[in-house]
């Protein structure tokens, strides 16, 4: 069990966040598996601090397709898991877009700010933290990896569950897409969020895992997103599973949970090149 000692909580904003969503509160006390679009309208951080840093960092972005956020097995779930590697682990709560493309990604990027504002503090590396998420946090996270603003909020690696990359008609998560960019977006900004779009020689290092009998968001997005980093010789880690479906994060019943971990852990350990 975690101490309350090791567990930080923080405001991303603490002097108010600098653009507006117009959502309003309306149940701040709502299920804190998975927040709702009215019940997250707030961002935070929660910090997990290992007893042993090694010096690593990751920042999750838990799913919940631009509609909520699902802090339990996509969030602090792994936080013991983590903690027992050494790393440091920074679980955000970022707000809904409600069509304002820009606010999770501003939220994310102000997590990678924090942090390494922090590092003294916290036991960590300043060049050795990454980002995380899944489904449509994964989204949130390939964002920062591939539209980061300054070497201050660019992650020095990704790690994504089953995400949604494209916002490209054919292979996109519609709800995300909805939610993300309006029902109605400007060609502009579907090429900018369609993330395979974006990738570059500085991207960072990858790590992607996801199932093939995923029917929520298709495989499609994480195999584009894949080309595109191998096409520029970005080093990238896939792992995909034949079954499992959609949105397992950290559950046990997924039966490849052993395979899933494993790998990470080793990834890693060994696997990132450090600049």
């Amino acid at each position: 069990m975690l101490s309350a000692q090791q567990r930080i909580e923080m405001p991303l904003w603490p002097n108010g966040a600098p653009n507006d969503n117009g959502l309003t509160p309306k149940d701040e006390n709502g299920d804190a598996n998975f927040l709702n679009l009215v019940a997250n309208t707030s961002a935070s951080i929660t910090v997990y601090k290992a007893d042993k840093p090694n010096g690593m960092a990751i920042v999750m972005c838990p799913g919940g397709g631009y509609w909520g956020v699902a802090l339990g097995h996509e969030g602090h779930d792994m936080a013991s898991w983590l903690n027992a590697q050494g790393i440091t682990y920074v679980v955000l709560k970022y707000r809904m877009p409600n069509g304002h493309h820009e606010i999770p990604l501003n939220d994310a990027e102000q997590a990678m700010r924090l942090v390494r504002a922090n590092a003294a503090d916290w036991g960590i590396n300043p060049r050795r933290v990454g980002i995380m998420g899944a489904s449509a946090g994964g989204h949130l996270a390939a964002s920062l990896a591939t539209l980061y603003g300054s070497q201050e909020t660019k992650p020095d690696f990704q790690i994504l569950f089953y995400p949604v990359i494209s916002m490209d008609a054919a292979i996109t998560h519609q709800g995300s897409r909805d939610n993300l960019l309006g029902k109605h977006p400007s060609e502009e900004l579907v090429r900018r969020y369609s993330l395979e779009q974006q990738v570059d020689e500085n991207t960072p290092q990858a790590f992607i895992m996801l199932s093939a009998d995923d029917d929520a968001v298709p495989p499609a997005n994480s195999m584009r997103y894949i080309q595109a980093l191998l096409e520029h010789k970005v080093p990238t880690s896939l792992h995909m599973y034949p079954t499992g479906g959609h949105g397992w994060g950290f559950r046990d019943s997924f039966i490849y949970k052993r395979q899933w971990t494993g790998e990470l852990e080793k990834w890693l350990r060994e696997g990132i090149r450090w600049e």
